[in-house]
């Protein structure tokens, strides 16, 4: 989506460590507009295969997936990082390490919302070693619910999160897919 290319080009700082900071439209700071166009575009490419739940991790694929969400007109459901007291009852749970953060996380989703007979979206912001998406796989499949695709704003193709992602059959459309970055050359796509 070149859309969102020229934003990365634009306003995209790469940091150290394979880290592309786009916190002032993405995921700090968030462009109402442009999640505008992202959505038109994951509902493009996702709308004939009868999705009826968005599933995120909080916190940065929560925006994303509620603008999306008003073209699917299905609700969002997001994973939670920790089990508070307003999650009670019976829940789905996995674990994923958090490249950006370095750190494991516990994820969360109440049985309430997410079930057999679901045909799940998943939507997020980055695809870089895939442990968020393989986190959220295994809450859907947990509930008995058929994953359809997974939607993700900027993968980091240099990395194997989304090879190990569509090997196991799932269908990954990436708006814009990195080939490589360092600070001193920029940003480079697929």
């Amino acid at each position: 989506m070149q859309l969102l290319k020229d934003r990365i080009q634009k306003d995209g700082i790469v940091m150290e460590g394979n880290v592309l900071k786009v916190d002032s439209f993405l995921n700090h700071q968030m462009d109402i507009t442009l999640f505008n166009e992202l959505g038109k575009e994951f509902h493009r490419r996702f709308a004939d295969c009868g999705v009826n739940k968005l599933l995120t991790i909080e916190a940065s694929g929560i925006g994303i997936s509620c603008i999306t969400a008003q073209y699917f007109r299905v609700p969002v459901v997001f994973a939670k990082k920790m089990k508070t007291k307003n999650i009670v009852g019976d829940v789905y749970h996995s674990r994923v390490a958090s490249y950006t953060h370095g750190k494991d996380y516990e994820i969360f989703v109440s049985k309430r919302f997410l079930g057999a007979g679901d045909r799940v979206l998943i939507l997020d912001d980055f695809l870089a070693n895939g442990e968020a998406l393989q986190g959220l796989i295994s809450l859907c499949r947990q509930a008995g619910a058929e994953v359809v695709g997974a939607g993700i704003c900027i993968e980091k193709a240099f990395q194997p999160g989304g090879d190990i992602i569509r090997s196991q059959g799932i269908r990954v459309e990436s708006l814009a897919r990195i080939k490589s970055m360092s600070a001193e050359s920029g940003v480079e796509f697929c």
